[in-house]
């Protein structure tokens, strides 16, 4: 699926590395795997509503910001 999943644009990776932080600094704080981090970077999860709040909560942005409907 590549970066950009057909159904759903993200810059996880981007605003994650503008914030400084790693995937496992980030799977701690959003209490899932460092590899769950990276998937949904890759485009091959998409997180549940509660995980992206985390997500973006910890990357102190919009859930929006992250992921958008092309």
């Amino acid at each position: 699926m590549g970066k950009h999943h057909k159904k759903l644009l993200n810059s996880l990776e981007e605003n994650r590395k503008s914030v400084g932080l790693t995937q496992q600094e980030l799977s701690v704080a959003a209490e899932v795997s460092r590899k769950s981090i990276n998937a949904i970077e890759n485009g091959i999860y998409i997180p549940s509503t509660v995980l992206a709040l985390k997500i973006a909560t910890t990357l102190n942005c919009k859930v929006e910001d992250l992921f958008k409907l092309p």
